[in-house]
């Protein structure tokens, strides 16, 4: 007799997500380590004094490890996560890598190429400027 696996069973037995567009992934964990590596690859291209990197590879490297501790659980995924269904999780990694890339693209951490107008940063009560000595 075959003895199925609570991660396996889970995934034979989820027939939808209940989220309109959103598919069942079958094998959602290593497409999850896949997507967070990924994004570090791109991530490390990236100045390290970018505040950006900073915090996304962080957060990506947090993650990672709570997938990668989990031993192929996907419930204990979803509960430390706290995104929602695993496929969510995935969805969001994809995201991060998505704006990973374009940020790369962008260079969004080099000087702007125009200094800002006077006054352009104030918000919200806030009457200190960066140019502003």
């Amino acid at each position: 007799m075959f003895r199925i696996t609570r991660p396996l069973l889970q995934q034979v037995t989820k027939k939808s997500t209940g989220i309109v567009g959103l598919a069942v992934h079958h094998n959602p964990l290593p497409e999850l380590t896949n997507t967070y590596e990924s994004t570090l690859g791109v991530l490390a291209a990236i100045p390290p004094t970018s505040i950006y990197r900073q915090g996304v590879e962080a957060l990506t490297k947090h993650k990672l490890s709570i997938v990668q501790s989990a031993n192929g659980d996907i419930e204990s995924v979803e509960k430390q996560l706290v995104e929602g269904q695993i496929e969510e999780s995935l969805d969001i990694a994809k995201d991060e890598l998505k704006l990973a890339e374009s940020m790369l693209e962008w260079k969004a951490w080099e000087p702007l190429e125009e200094k800002p107008l006077p006054g352009q940063w104030e918000y919200f009560g806030n009457t200190s400027s960066p140019t502003s000595s």
